[in-house]
């Protein structure tokens, strides 16, 4: 893992190069990189209560997603979610870039999020309200971040010649949803962060088939987002995230 968000954003500079021109993967990729860069700003701005614990927070995170880049350029392994959002990158990259974003931003989230949580929140954080709260509070101040960033984003996609005319009068309404779509799916990542914290305590055996779980239902979401029309209003319909039972 990386020791500081620098290093970080040098290697993902470095991963944007390694991606040919015309490669739908470096939609979400140029996305996560500005968004990374955001959160570093922010950082160093004093923004958050914790910016040590929410960088070292971020570095896991992003781990997360350039282990599976790196497998996936390897021809190795990745989870179910990344799998389908690299699969449909490869196999039908003439789909808008808002598509693929949403893909790598759904695998990204929903299924490396609460991994990273509880990777770097311990039991005994959970454990202790003032930290316990300290966390929950940064956690939502990337939201802040996040939706900030939203308009900047759909001008980058806007400018993609990939863009139909249908997708640009379509813009003030994806933009909407894009901002549904990161309160709702993070917020119902933090309830399964905590879902994940108590399997952990019950052992790896039990660990492992929450995730397990966590990982289809990611699948599943990633499926829907793969039909055609216009997704993010289907979505709004049907809700963002997954939720894993909390009697799992």
């Amino acid at each position: 893992m990386y020791e500081s968000i620098a290093a970080l954003l040098e290697r993902m500079v470095c991963d944007q190069e390694r991606l040919p021109a015309g490669d739908a993967r470096r939609f979400f990729h140029s996305t996560y990189l500005r968004t990374t860069r955001a959160i570093a700003e922010e950082i160093g701005q004093g923004g958050f209560l914790d910016g040590a614990w929410l960088e070292r927070w971020d570095l896991v995170f992003a781990q997360l997603y350039l282990d599976a880049f790196d497998a996936e350029l390897a021809g190795e392994p990745v989870s179910a979610p990344w799998r389908i959002a690299f699969d449909v990158a490869r196999t039908r990259p003439e789909l808008p870039p808002l598509r693929h974003i949403l893909l790598g931003m759904n695998a990204h989230i929903n299924y490396d999020l609460p991994q990273a949580l509880i990777a770097a929140i311990t039991p005994d954080d959970f454990d202790d309200p003032a930290t316990r709260a300290s966390r929950a509070r940064d956690h939502a101040h990337v939201d802040t971040v996040l939706l900030a960033l939203v308009g900047a984003e759909d001008d980058e996609i806007r400018a993609s010649s990939r863009v139909t005319p249908l997708d640009r009068l379509m813009g003030p309404l994806n933009r909407a949803a894009t901002r549904r779509l990161l309160t709702e799916s993070r917020a119902k990542v933090w309830r399964n962060a905590d879902v994940l914290d108590r399997a952990r305590r019950e052992g790896p055996q039990r660990y492992a088939a929450v995730l397990a779980n966590l990982e289809r239902s990611c699948e599943a979401k990633l499926v829907e987002l793969t039909r055609p029309g216009q997704v993010l209003l289907r979505l709004s319909r049907h809700g963002f995230g997954v939720v894993l039972p909390k009697d799992l």
